[in-house]
């Protein structure tokens, strides 16, 4: 973890010595979420974040945990309900149907339990 330091201005108050990271990171909706929610409801966390040069790297680690979950939980309830590439074969519109609601089910999951927490 890095280190904030101050410098003392003109007058008399010392400023965050604040530098913003150079790297460039691809944010996904997950991670977008999670932005938006820091922002308006965990507010310390979200400047202490900028503060440090983190968000990016908190916002990436969101996002790559958020589907890796969803993967795994469509994964999951897909088994349990018996949507397999069989009915994929047989019923392609009932499958379709089948793996949309699982998928809406497991976003909601994932917003819950890793995004909005």
């Amino acid at each position: 973890m890095k280190e904030i330091t101050y410098t003392m201005r003109e007058d008399g108050l010392m400023y965050p010595d604040l530098t913003i990271s150079e790297k460039k990171i691809e944010l996904g909706p997950f991670a977008m979420k999670r932005k938006s929610f820091l922002q308006q409801h965990r507010r310390s966390l979200f400047a202490l974040l900028v503060m440090k040069g983190q968000l990016n790297e908190h916002l990436a680690e969101i996002e790559q945990r958020a589907m890796d979950m969803l993967e795994n939980l469509t994964e999951q309830m897909a088994q349990t309900m018996g949507v397999t590439e069989q009915l994929k074969a047989q019923d392609q519109m009932a499958w379709v149907q089948q793996m949309n609601s699982i998928r809406h089910s497991a976003t909601e999951i994932v917003n819950e339990q890793v995004i909005y927490s």
